[in-house]
């Protein structure tokens, strides 16, 4: 088992000190039955996280990814090479594919108690005060003046997804995600297609 994704053990190192995964998982509501479950929460946040940090940024990379055993040492998988899975069709694949990782992103509050495909909900503000609280936490004390930095930028589309719309500026099919920053902290995200004004609701 050969890897070219060692460096994610130190972003793992960055999260035992911080706490970031456990925090963010905590932003979810699950409402699976327990005894169907095989991947908590915090492993499908963690399985996400790090994938898009190394670089996997499509949810069907992870069909190739649920067999990775660096990954799900990331995870805190204790079954690295997922020999002793429930279901024989998942054994040697420790981590989710992506279809069980698109429950994750696709639940709503709204949705979630009824949707059987759905049963996982963000709570998106307390995602908001994470961020927030996780830009606190890097100061000993709160500053007591900070500057922020509002910036819309292009996140390029290369199928048909929902919302794509034409760019004359960036000259591409995108969204047109918002990002607020102070310094190198981000304090919000909103994704956001392509047909508004890049400042439309930066301020509300």
């Amino acid at each position: 088992r050969i890897t070219s994704d060692g460096g994610g053990l130190l972003l793992r190192e960055v999260d035992q000190r911080i706490g970031l995964l456990d925090r963010l998982a905590a932003c979810f509501t699950d409402h699976r039955n327990p005894e169907s479950i095989e991947h908590s929460v915090r492993d499908l946040v963690a399985q996400r996280v790090y994938g898009l940090a190394l670089g996997y940024e499509d949810l069907n990379d992870h069909d190739d990814l649920r067999k990775d055993s660096t990954l799900a040492l990331l995870v805190g998988k204790w079954d690295l090479t997922g020999e002793w899975r429930v279901r024989e069709q998942d054994r040697g694949n420790p981590l989710a594919a992506s279809s069980t990782l698109n429950r994750l992103e696709l639940g709503t509050p709204a949705s979630a108690i009824s949707d059987r495909y759905k049963r996982i909900a963000a709570d998106r503000d307390a995602m908001d005060r994470l961020l927030v609280d996780l830009f606190l936490d890097s100061y000993r004390k709160p500053p007591r003046k900070i500057w922020l930095d509002l910036d819309a930028t292009d996140d390029p589309l290369h199928g048909h997804q929902e919302g794509r719309f034409f760019h004359g500026y960036y000259r591409c099919y995108c969204y047109l995600p918002l990002y607020i920053f102070s310094g190198e902290h981000l304090l919000c995200a909103r994704l956001r297609t392509a047909d508004k004004d890049a400042s439309s609701g930066s301020v509300d």
